[in-house]
């Protein structure tokens, strides 16, 4: 099976959301011994921003080969100004390509990427969930639910939130999040459930 598996925290070592992902990428590791993991940093490596240049070069890219290449994808998010870092937009840009991951029908969008799973590890400092007072706003899982959604990929997100409200509170936030990764069936058919 291959994973293709992202960073975009800019904390390197220090982050949540990387810790989150290598936790999911191992529990895999535990599950397919046929496992081929490819990795990008996309703070070490960063991609430029979409260009017109670039924009016209897309459909030949690394970056949507590589997503279409994977049976999993795991993405490690950083939650900054209540967006996703800018590294990680970058990429999707080259990934939401029409053509290659999602076309027009007679009904209007198509994704093309289905069966695709897509695993997010979120990392919020603040609490930003349903109920809280700001939940609205919140724009990265939405964002990053919408994009994949939109291309066919089946979507599940692992968040650890309240990571910046002291180190008992990050410490909970991420070892909750831990089991939730262990929780994760390693099957593609438990995501289409």
């Amino acid at each position: 099976m291959k994973l293709l598996h992202l960073d975009s925290s800019i904390t390197g070592d220090g982050s949540a959301s990387r810790a989150i992902s290598a936790a999911i990428v191992e529990h895999f590791r535990t599950t397919h011994s046929d496992l081929e993991v490819t990795y990008r940093d996309l703070v070490k490596d960063p991609l430029t921003h979409l260009t017109l240049d670039t924009y016209v070069a897309l459909e030949r890219g690394e970056e949507v080969s590589q997503f279409l290449e994977a049976e999993v994808v795991v993405i490690g998010a950083g939650f900054y100004n209540f967006l996703i870092p800018s590294q990680l937009k970058s990429w999707i840009d080259r990934v939401a390509v029409r053509g290659k991951t999602f076309g027009y029908g007679e009904n209007g969008p198509v994704g093309l990427a289905k069966g695709k799973r897509v695993i997010i590890a979120l990392a919020r400092g603040n609490v930003y969930s349903e109920g809280s007072p700001f939940a609205s706003y919140e724009h990265a899982e939405t964002l990053l639910r919408s994009v994949f959604d939109f291309v066919g990929a089946n979507v599940e997100v692992i968040v650890a939130e309240g990571t910046g409200r002291g180190e008992d509170a990050r410490r909970a936030a991420i070892e909750a999040a831990h089991v939730q990764a262990n929780r994760l069936e390693g099957s593609l058919a438990a995501a289409a459930a």
